[in-house]
């Protein structure tokens, strides 16, 4: 397919993979590398990706084993898809703007702007203007720092996502403070920000607590809401080494996917020419939100069957020294009912007690989870009861136990880490005061989703996002671009063409920096970077490739420009030497950060060094000094008749909000995008047959309809209930206003909507009742799920 053409849904489809990986994993890698750049470019990136002396996969953020066990092909099919990507020999360059008007652009697809190329130079879009045009450096961060110091700094938001460095991230969050505002929305906002409110809550620590070796030596490991196989699909060699090792692997997902029921790992003969590994031994095919009820039901097995062999099943010992809140959380989690755990799991009792079996033979467990927990409304007491579960058997602070979180972005851990996030505590901004000698703001900052209410309501009038591609990667698609649009200024820091950069306020600036793989040469000299991964190790990372023009900045030298241009002198902080030497800024953030004591000795060792957990130490920074037992009230989605609870999710060939291609090999999905995934009885139900063109409508009870027009239904193994499709495409139907307790992510997951025949009209429904709903409402209408 030619880059200038803009693909058209052509579906077929075939039976869904019952593996993962494999020699097609790399024919498939090397096939889109080839179509991106040379043969010795692909070579060079491919022998450097993730090794110690190279750069770091700029794709998920699962961590590399240690040096001396690393592969000499560290990477996996997805990873070395999003390297070729970065490192394209294609061009984006004026000439291509001076052809394309802002609208057109923004009538292309996600896939077709991704094609285009690097992008090559500074571009403005002036106010007025239908072209971006090219500028210089000096003007358009000078336009930037002007339109800063118009406003007020609480109008100005600074955006960024987990492609961003720590040395980068550091000075952004520096600049907004000392700029005047806590305004740092990031993805984390949109992902795994319940992760991190649960807990903080309940540990102390907004951070998973495991190890790559714990992963490996686990008796048990859950895999709950992910899918390993396309979001990080080094995990499945982990998964492999804990099978290998004896221990049990339970996938709950409302979707089977291939990688979680077997794996050919492409680097080894069993792999290549044998059967590979099954990975889950045992799959529980959950309805969309009923992990709550899954891990109450057994809790309250664990503490029945103390119950009959007192001091033999809970860690009575670990209870008493390491938590709080035990009493009113067994009153509480005895209460548990058989049959709202069955109504909302869509399980049998028996795969439930199978599975606790399983726990109860196991000395450490591990539980891994992704936004399939997150995203929901009541996603973080689901993430509290996990730790409730792990508490009860003193699985946390123990080699192969605790909590796994698994980011799906390179350094998003590290952004956070760093400062970005709305809500630092005071501690950390007292650091920076005593660092730097200036008063941080103390008012909390917005997160995204604010952001989006904050633009749509005129109080924001100046968006910078460092990295990312926001106005795809946030709900409600038609709000957020019109929020945009309303923003006096707009800046984008990125390498390739995107969607947000087609969404322009009346000013809009595109400043093109390089990327993971490109060398990064300033007046000090060679640099690197660093990152964190999902697991709290820290390391360098070193660019290879020449620049792809020479009108690109770094991220770094772009954050340090525009901090001079607008504050000048004022705070004393030495942006210029930052640019010019990252070293120093290590030396600061040893300084401020804790845990990063003589951070450039400790990361110029080969593979970098782990950040501290107190968990793991038996120390809990709560207010209490103990981990936290609570009592989570059940609650489920609730599904009126004639209506789905959609997911949104990936396909295979995509990374974030960028597909690569058409397809979803994995899941039989070929050459189409709009697609909409479900339960063949549940078909039946609606009145509708595989391959039926339908119209999503999104479903709210406090707002409007949505719709996602034009999608192809494709009967699939979902569970009761529920349905799944593609993200960007069907991020239209997430409410603004439908956000998680506590954490305000957006709940992707729990999408209401009902499917109408395209192109008739149909007679919409009332608005239903909320989807989350107290167990002593009426039950969800929905059967239960067929067996898999």
């Amino acid at each position: 397919m030619s880059t200038m053409d803009d693909p058209v849904d052509d579906l077929s489809v075939t039976p869904p993979k019952t593996w993962a990986t494999g020699v097609p994993a790399v024919t498939h890698a090397l096939e889109y590398a080839l179509s991106q750049t040379s043969p010795r470019r692909t070579a060079l990136t491919l022998l450097n990706i993730n090794q110690a002396k190279g750069f770091d996969c700029p794709g998920c953020a699962w961590p590399e084993p240690a040096p001396g066990k690393r592969h000499l092909n560290e990477y996996c099919e997805n990873g070395a898809k999003h390297i070729a990507d970065e490192a394209t020999s294609r061009r984006v360059t004026a000439e291509f703007f001076r052809e394309h008007s802002v609208a057109e652009l923004a009538g292309k697809s996600d896939y077709w702007l991704n094609q285009q190329g690097r992008l090559t130079e500074p571009m403005v879009k002036r106010p007025g203007a239908t072209h971006y045009e090219p500028v210089g450096w000096d003007e358009a961060l000078g336009l930037i720092a002007d339109e800063l110091r118009r406003i007020d700094p609480d109008e100005a938001l600074f955006y960024t996502s987990g492609r961003l460095n720590n040395e980068a991230a550091f000075l952004l969050q520096l600049f907004a403070r000392a700029y005047g505002t806590n305004n740092l929305p990031d993805c984390s906002n949109l992902c795994h920000e319940s992760s991190g409110h649960a807990l903080q809550e309940t540990l102390g620590i907004g951070k998973g607590s495991v190890s790559l070796d714990d992963i490996h030596h686990a008796d048990l490991v859950f895999v709950v809401g992910q899918n390993p196989g396309t979001n990080h699909p080094r995990m499945l060699s982990a998964l492999e080494e804990t099978k290998r090792n004896g221990g049990k692997v339970v996938a709950v997902n409302t979707l089977p996917e291939a990688g979680l029921i077997r794996f050919k790992h492409p680097q080894k003969p069993r792999g290549v020419i044998g059967r590979g590994t099954a990975i889950a031994d045992e799959f529980l095919h959950i309805r969309a939100g009923g992990d709550l009820a899954l891990f109450q039901a057994l809790n309250r097995l664990l503490l029945e069957a103390e119950d009959a062999a007192p001091g033999t099943v809970l860690d009575h010992d670990y209870i008493a020294r390491h938590t709080t809140g035990f009493p009113e959380f067994a009153e509480h989690a005895r209460t548990t009912d058989w049959d709202d755990v069955l109504a909302a799991t869509g399980l049998a009792r028996a795969e439930i007690e199978r599975v606790h079996r399983l726990v109860l033979g196991s000395r450490s467990v591990i539980v891994c989870w992704a936004m399939g927990l997150t995203q929901h409304k009541h996603g973080v007491p689901t993430i509290r009861e996990i730790v409730n579960f792990l508490l009860l058997r003193g699985n946390l602070g123990k080699p192969g136990a605790g909590v796994c979180p698994v980011r799906g972005h390179s350094n998003v851990q590290g952004d956070r880490t760093m400062g970005v996030w709305e809500q630092m505590p005071q501690s950390f901004l007292d650091a920076l005061e005593r660092e730097f000698g200036f008063t941080p703001p103390p008012e909390h900052g917005l997160d995204a989703v604010d952001s989006i209410r904050a633009m749509r309501d005129g109080r924001a009038k100046v968006f910078v996002g460092v990295a990312g591609n926001f106005v795809r990667a946030t709900p409600d698609s038609e709000v957020t671009e019109q929020a945009m649009r309303r923003c006096r200024l707009t800046a984008h820091v990125s390498t390739k063409l995107n969607r947000s950069h087609t969404v322009c306020g009346e000013t809009a600036l595109i400043l093109p920096t390089l990327g993971r793989s490109d060398r990064d040469m300033q007046a000090g000299g060679l640099q690197f970077y660093t990152v964190e991964d999902s697991m709290s190790e820290v390391h360098a990372s070193r660019g290879k490739l020449p620049p792809a023009s020479p009108h690109l900045l770094s991220e770094v030298a772009i954050v340090s420009r525009l901090a001079r241009l607008t504050l000048g002198a004022r705070p004393a902080i030495p942006w210029e030497r930052f640019e010019q030497d990252y070293g120093s800024i290590r030396d600061r953030i040893a300084r401020v950060v804790p845990g990063f004591e003589d951070f450039n000795a400790r990361v110029a060792v080969p593979g970098g060094f782990r950040l501290p957990n107190p968990v793991n130490e038996g120390v809990f920074p709560t207010p209490s000094g103990k981990a936290v037992f609570t009592c989570n009230e059940f609650t489920m989605p609730r599904i009126p008749a004639g209506h789905l609870l959609l997911q949104t999710l990936r396909s295979h060939d995509q990374w974030n909000t960028v597909p690569y291609a058409l397809d979803d090999r994995y899941r039989g999905i070929h050459h189409a995008r709009r697609v909409v995934l479900v339960n063949p009885e549940d078909l039946a139900d609606l009145g509708l047959a595989d391959r039926d063109r339908v119209d999503l409508v999104g479903v709210w009870q406090d707002g409007p309809e949505r719709r996602a027009e034009g999608f192809t239904v494709v009967a699939y193994p979902t569970t009761r209930g529920s349905a799944a499709a593609y993200y960007p495409e069907t991020n239209v139907l997430v409410p603004l206003d439908s956000v998680a307790d506590h954490s305000n992510t957006p709940t992707s997951k729990a999408v209401l909507v009902r499917l109408e025949p395209a192109p008739e009209a149909v007679t919409a429904p009332e608005a239903p009742e909320a989807l989350a709903t107290p167990a002593a409402q009426e039950a969800p209408t929905t059967a239960p799920a067929p067996a898999v």
